[in-house]
């Protein structure tokens, strides 16, 4: 459960480190960004309940596009479900808002595995 909690605040600080970048992601404050965080952690833990052997062999036979879709997907759904938090261009800012927020969010994690915060 803890992980989970930091999972959705490392979300919502990447969420609002991306709105500031010109993609079209636009999120009105931080408690919009906590509760798309939230909805954006739930979906992945959906896609986690799937054993590894299928994400990794789904990943590796469509060449990574299966995964990406899928985050672009999660993505346009929060944005749909969350009002404060907008797409300006629709599917494009999807698509740029989900590559961003995978990295940024990564770089987050490394960040707090680096200090010890975080383990695995």
């Amino acid at each position: 459960m803890v992980g989970f909690l930091i999972s959705v605040v490392v979300l919502a600080i990447s969420l609002l480190i991306i709105s500031k970048l010109p993609i079209g992601v636009e999120v009105d404050n931080p408690w919009i960004a906590l509760i798309a965080g939230g909805i954006i952690g739930i979906f992945n833990g959906i896609w986690s309940l799937f054993p590894n052997w299928f994400q990794a062999t789904s990943a590796i036979i469509s060449l990574g596009l299966i995964p990406l879709i899928g985050s672009i997907i999660v993505f346009g759904l929060a944005a749909l479900l969350v009002e404060g938090f907008r797409l300006r261009w629709g599917v494009g800012s999807a698509i740029l808002g989900a590559i961003a927020l995978s990295f940024v969010n990564w770089l987050l994690f490394f960040i707090l595995r680096s200090i010890g915060m975080v383990t695995v």
